[in-house]
């Protein structure tokens, strides 16, 4: 892939894949940086990303996988000391400017999130879902099945009106 071929995969796939991992981890800036890293990665290893079947898939598995480490060591640097006897920490509530759907996913487990984001987000079968994020077909169905019946509990109108309702 030459400069210009470069170049133009960028152009036409930054915002595309910087919605998708928006959706899935819920942070426009963090969504924004990761896929910027994950760009940058992308070009040196730009010989072995044009003989790739799914370019953009590399890439956006890569700006996930970003985000998940960068999550995982502010979590870490936010941990107490002694965790033992302290009090699990809360997380923040759901800024309020955020898309209903966007916050829903948010409450979902991780495998389903991606899952959802990946097969009706971008339109991946669901092989190609189970191939990128290296689970059986039956696992990404499984997932899909019970993110759908999550979203729906949560996007329904009676827990829009009552953010906590299925909170314990």
């Amino acid at each position: 892939m030459d400069e210009k071929q470069f170049d133009d995969f960028y152009t036409a796939s930054f915002a595309r894949i910087t919605g998708q991992l928006y959706a899935m981890i819920g942070d426009r800036d963090e969504a924004q940086e990761c896929v910027q890293e994950a760009f940058v990665r992308a070009w040196t290893h730009r010989r072995k990303l044009s003989q790739a079947d799914h370019p953009e898939a590399w890439v956006r598995t890569t700006a996930y996988r970003l985000a998940v480490s960068r999550w995982r060591r502010t979590r870490l640097s936010r941990r107490p000391a002694d965790r033992a006897v302290s009090p699990p920490t809360q997380t923040e509530a759901s800024d309020e400017t955020r898309v209903a759907l966007v916050t829903a996913l948010r409450q979902l487990p991780e495998a389903q999130r991606q899952a959802l984001v990946l097969h009706h987000l971008c339109d991946l079968p669901v092989h190609d879902v189970a191939r990128e994020v290296g689970v059986p077909e039956g696992t990404v169905k499984a997932r899909l099945s019970r993110g759908r019946a999550a979203l729906a509990v949560l996007l329904s109108p009676d827990t829009q009106s009552d953010p906590g309702a299925h909170h314990v």
